[in-house]
């Protein structure tokens, strides 16, 4: 199935609200051309980790594509230009300021965005987390994009059957305190040594989001190490990063890389063998699924055990006890599949 995603400037969106009586109230506000429309709508705010990359582009996408189709959202997208737990705060700060009915977050720093986020809760705001959680924060749930196990497991098995099940490996990681990723290491640590006891992670490595810093990381590992068979990039700019590495170092066929990149810009790569696969989701689909939850959250709907989200989205489970919506389990995009997927 053909995704069709759409990619579009992010905008700042400064509007002004009145205040929020209740977290279910809704308010009136009139067509600024976000796709919302105008009538009674729910301001739901969502703050990436970093604006611009075609990951959380492509999650805006599906945010405002659920905001067309739901007619009572106002989706609202700003992130910082680059990956710092501090600008991302003010971002945060400033839809606090403008009193959203909804305020999500895909937090850089979980522990120093937790108090943000209590901040806007006791403002009576909807607090919720995607992409990636702050597990002890305020946050009303976490809409996740695959299980952490999933995708440790699912990176660690791509990499592993290109390396023939054995040999040496390490992880070209982003943020060094993002949460997401450092539970998916954790899980690739213990999933290594139990399932592959043959295979050895050797080192891992913070490049944020730099993807040709992820390049050049990968490149002094391959130096460090020249037994390394293997390299992961653990997030959508350091998975291309370490393809270009073994592609730039000649070591294609000897060196096999596997990673959490967006579709299109893992295409070439897939094509020429520098990376095996891909390990995602459809990063659209999580986009939608945020927007729906910011709604849900807002009119004081309760999330059931299983819900149907849209005609794509039939049944996402919901964890009561870990407040955690779950997109479904994580796709392997590989050379023969990369162009289902449009971003």
């Amino acid at each position: 199935m053909r995704h069709h995603g759409r990619f579009a400037a992010a905008v700042a969106l400064t509007t002004t609200a009145a205040v929020a009586l209740a977290g279910c109230t809704k308010k009136n506000d009139t067509d600024d051309g976000t796709g919302a429309g105008s009538g009674s709508t729910y301001k739901v705010a969502f703050v990436p980790k970093l604006q611009g990359v075609p990951y959380f582009e492509a999650m805006n996408a599906g945010g405002k594509k659920a905001a067309d189709e739901l007619g009572d959202v106002q989706w609202l997208y700003q992130g910082p230009t680059q990956a710092d737990a501090a600008a991302q705060a003010d971002i945060v700060r400033s839809y606090i300021q403008q009193k959203v009915d909804v305020l999500i977050v895909a937090p850089n720093d979980p522990d120093s965005m937790a108090p943000l986020l209590q901040q806007a809760k006791s403002a009576g705001i909807h607090v919720a987390t995607a992409d990636t959680d702050a597990p002890n924060s305020a946050r009303e749930v976490f809409v996740n994009q695959a299980s952490t196990e999933g995708i440790g497991q699912g990176l660690t098995d791509a990499l592993m059957t290109a390396m023939g099940g054995k040999g040496k490996y390490a992880i070209v990681s982003c943020g060094q305190t993002a949460e997401n990723l450092n539970s998916w290491i954790k899980v690739q640590r213990a999933y290594t040594q139990e399932k592959y006891p043959q295979a050895q992670i050797v080192d891992v490595v913070y490049a944020g989001e730099d993807q040709a810093k992820a390049t050049q990381m990968a490149t002094d590992l391959m130096n460090a190490h020249p037994d390394l068979t293997g390299l992961v990039g653990e997030c959508t700019s350091s998975a291309p990063g370490v393809a270009q590495a073994v592609r730039d170092a000649g070591k294609i066929g000897k060196v096999f890389t596997v990673g959490l990149g967006t579709p299109q810009a893992m295409k070439p790569y897939l094509a020429d063998k520098s990376s095996s696969a891909s390990i995602l989701w459809d990063v659209e689909n999580l986009g939608y699924l945020t927007a729906w939850a910011g709604e849900q959250l807002a009119a004081g709907k309760q999330f059931q055990a299983t819900n149907k989200v849209s005609d794509a989205m039939p049944a996402v489970e919901y964890d009561s006890s870990s407040k955690v919506l779950l997109l479904g389990p994580p796709l392997t995009i590989t050379g023969e599949n990369v162009d289902d997927f449009n971003y």
